[in-house]
C-alpha cells in the first residue's frame, strides 16, 4: 500500500493523528464556512448514536444512487481497482471509513477544512488503510496524478471558488481516474433570493441564534407535514415555480423556505440539515448545464449523471 507522505508535495506536521496541511483560510467567507462546519459536526458527533447511525445508513444508500452504483457490492468492486481514494470534504469521516472497509487494500484519505477531521481521526484511528488531513480541498498539496478516485460529495459548493476547486480535484486525478461530485441545484426564484440573503447575513448572526433558527425551521417543517394538506399549483415561470399537486410542506420547502423535516432521521439530523443550508457563507447553487460545464472545462468525460430537485451529481473520468 502507498504511503501518504509520498503523495504530498512536502512534509507537514501531524496533530492528534491528523496531517496538518492547512489549518484555516485567510478568506472571510471560507473561514466563516469552516467555523460553521466545525461547530456543526463537533456538536452532531455528540448526538444520539442511534440517530447518527440512521443518518449514516441513509447517506450510504443515497450515495449509491447519486453516483450510479447498483449496490454496495458494486461500489466495493469499483474501489478495489483503486490504489488511492480521496474523500474531499470528509466531515466526520463516515464515508471515508466506509470506503476503507469496502476496499481494505486501498489507501483512503479523508480531507476536511473543519475541526470535524479530528473527531473523524479519533473515531477511526484503528482503521489501518485510512488517513486524515486537515486542509483546503481547493489546494490539497497532493502531487499531480496521485489519486485514482476523488469523492467530493455535498461539499464543493461550500468552497470559495468552485471552478478552482474542481480544477484542483482534476489535477490530482491519475490518468483514467474518476471524480464523483455533487452540487446544490438552483431552486425557484423566491428560494434563491432568500438563500442569497442568508449567504451575506449569516456572518452577523450569532451561533446561538443560528441554532435556534435551524430548530425553528425543523419545527415548522414538522408542523406543515403533519397537516397532510395538498395544494394544486399552476406553473409560474417568472418565479421558476413548477405547477403540479404539492404537499404544502414540500411546496414551501422547494419554492420559498427550506424547512427540512424527516421523521425517520429525527430531530437532531433535521436541525443539522437546516443549519447546514443556512449557516455557511459559501453555498452556491447551479443549473444542470452549469454543472456539466465544469467537467467540460476540465476535459472530463461523463461516466454517470444524476439530477433531481435538490442537486446534480455525477462521475467524470479524466
Amino acid at each position: 500500500m502507498l504511503n501518504l507522505i509520498d503523495l504530498m508535495d512536502k512534509k507537514y506536521p501531524t496533530f492528534n493523528g491528523v496531517l496538518l496541511v492547512d489549518d484555516d483560510s485567510i478568506l472571510e467567507n471560507q473561514k466563516q464556512t469552516n467555523d460553521v462546519f466545525s461547530k456543526k459536526w463537533v456538536a452532531y458527533d455528540k448526538e444520539d448514536d442511534g440517530e447518527q447511525k440512521k443518518f449514516r445508513e441513509f447517506q450510504k444508500r443515497w450515495y449509491l444512487d447519486l453516483y450510479g452504483f447498483e449496490s454496495e457490492d458494486a461500489l466495493a468492486s469499483f474501489l478495489k481497482t483503486k490504489k488511492v481514494v480521496l474523500d474531499a470534504g470528509c466531515g466526520l469521516g463516515y464515508k471515508a471509513n466506509w470506503f476503507a472497509e469496502l476496499s481494505p487494500d486501498t489507501l483512503v484519505l479523508g480531507m476536511d477544512y473543519s475541526d470535524a477531521v479530528f473527531a473523524a481521526s479519533h473515531k477511526y484511528k484503528n482503521v489501518e488503510n485510512l488517513a486524515f488531513l486537515k486542509g483546503d480541498i481547493a489546494n490539497t498539496h497532493l502531487i499531480d496524478g496521485s489519486v485514482d478516485y476523488v469523492s467530493c460529495d455535498q461539499v464543493i459548493h461550500h468552497t470559495e471558488n468552485v471552478s478552482d476547486t474542481y480544477a484542483e480535484l482534476t489535477r490530482i486525478l491519475d490518468l483514467d481516474g474518476e471524480l464523483a461530485v455533487y452540487v446544490y441545484a438552483k431552486k425557484a426564484l423566491p428560494r434563491e433570493l432568500i438563500d442569497d440573503y442568508f449567504r451575506s447575513a449569516t456572518k452577523n448572526i450569532s451561533d446561538k441564534a443560528m441554532l435556534d433558527f435551524s430548530a425553528q425551521l425543523t419545527e415548522l417543517g414538522k408542523n406543515l407535514s403533519e397537516l397532510n394538506i395538498e395544494v394544486e399549483v399552476p406553473d409560474i415561470p417568472v418565479l421558476g415555480i413548477k405547477g403540479g399537486r404539492y404537499d404544502i410542506q414540500r411546496f414551501i420547502y422547494w419554492n420559498f423556505l427550506k424547512c427540512f423535516w424527516n421523521e425517520e432521521l429525527g430531530k437532531a439530523t433535521s436541525n443539522a440539515t437546516n443549519y447546514d443550508w443556512y449557516a455557511p457563507s459559501n453555498a452556491t447553487r447551479y443549473s444542470k448545464a452549469e454543472f456539466l460545464q465544469f467537467a467540460k472545462e476540465n476535459e472530463l468525460e461523463t461516466v454517470y449523471l444524476h439530477s433531481e430537485e435538490a442537486a446534480h451529481s455525477g462521475r467524470f473520468r479524466k
